[in-house]
């Protein structure tokens, strides 16, 4: 069987959603249509669909492949010659990678990849924010409610021009004090998703505003009944606790009935694993790199 691929696109999100509805684990933020879409253009990504699975690899900088997505543990992965001829594989999940040590036993290596575990909180913790360890959030939220007069609102396909508008001020700042390749590509990832909210099935968000300006917004996207990924977040610093303010309110008010939330992984930067660490884990998602020999 040789796999052929094809661009990531709007026009077969069905398909792939029901290969995501497929997998046995609790998804990963990597898989989430949004994540797939919003990137695709930064990392060359292609899909290809076989049976009920979908395989994706990206392309850029060097051809790499993500976990297939589908019911795993339906498939004959030793048989596979698209496994074989694919060699190497990136973003593979914990249950996943069991699977595959079971196949493959002495014929693949398999490494912890501690820059893509994903981090996932409880949601109601986040929502309380009770107690010593959620001290300094609970307190920056508090101000930015006392400081500053608010209007909290879903994100409405109407509103996105205004969220772009944001996004293009909050990026030409951090750009001029910050420059980094990894800015400019999550920024084209999200200017991608936002143009197209209202195709991407699922699509959650809201926004912030102080004197009817938006001054931070939030995308989100359901993984599975009881969890939801933050996709994207940003927010004005200049408006002291906006990002306490945004993730908090955001959870209360459109996310109170998941259990988890997934806020993606820190790739490695430290500053980012600070950051996401101070919010206290409940657990991590695990994923390896594969290497099938």
């Amino acid at each position: 069987m040789t796999l052929e691929f094809e661009t990531v696109s709007l026009e077969r999100q069905d398909e792939y959603h029901k290969a995501l509805t497929g997998c046995p684990q609790l998804l990963t933020s990597d898989f989430s249509f949004a994540n797939v879409y919003g990137w695709a253009d930064h990392y060359g990504l292609e899909w290809a669909f076989h049976g009920e699975l979908c395989f994706i690899r990206q392309t850029k900088p060097e051809t790499v492949y993500w976990a297939p997505v589908g019911p795993w543990e339906k498939y004959d992965w030793a048989g596979c010659n698209a496994m074989r001829e694919s060699a190497r594989f990136t973003r593979v999940p914990e249950a996943l990678a069991r699977l595959w040590s079971v196949s493959f036993g002495n014929n693949i290596l398999l490494e912890e990849n501690r820059g893509h575990w994903d981090y996932v909180y409880s949601v109601e913790e986040l929502i309380a924010l009770k107690g010593k360890k959620f001290h300094k959030k609970k307190n920056l939220l508090n101000q930015f409610k006392k400081n500053y007069l608010y209007e909290y609102e879903p994100m409405a396909p109407e509103c996105v021009e205004e969220v772009l508008e944001m996004q293009d001020e909050w990026y030409k700042w951090y750009e001029e004090n910050n420059p980094s390749d990894a800015l400019k590509a999550e920024n084209h990832a999200i200017t991608r998703v936002l143009h197209n909210i209202d195709q991407i099935e699922g699509l959650m968000g809201a926004t912030l505003r102080v004197e009817g300006k938006v001054i931070a917004y939030t995308v989100a996207e359901p993984l599975c009944d009881d969890s939801l990924v933050i996709h994207f977040e940003k927010g004005d610093i200049r408006y002291k606790g906006v990002y306490q303010a945004i993730n908090q309110m955001f959870l209360e008010n459109n996310a109170a009935e998941f259990i988890n939330v997934n806020r993606e992984q820190d790739l490695g930067d430290e500053g980012l694993r600070k950051a996401k660490m101070s919010y206290n884990p409940s657990f991590f998602m695990k994923k390896f790199e594969a290497t099938i020999l």
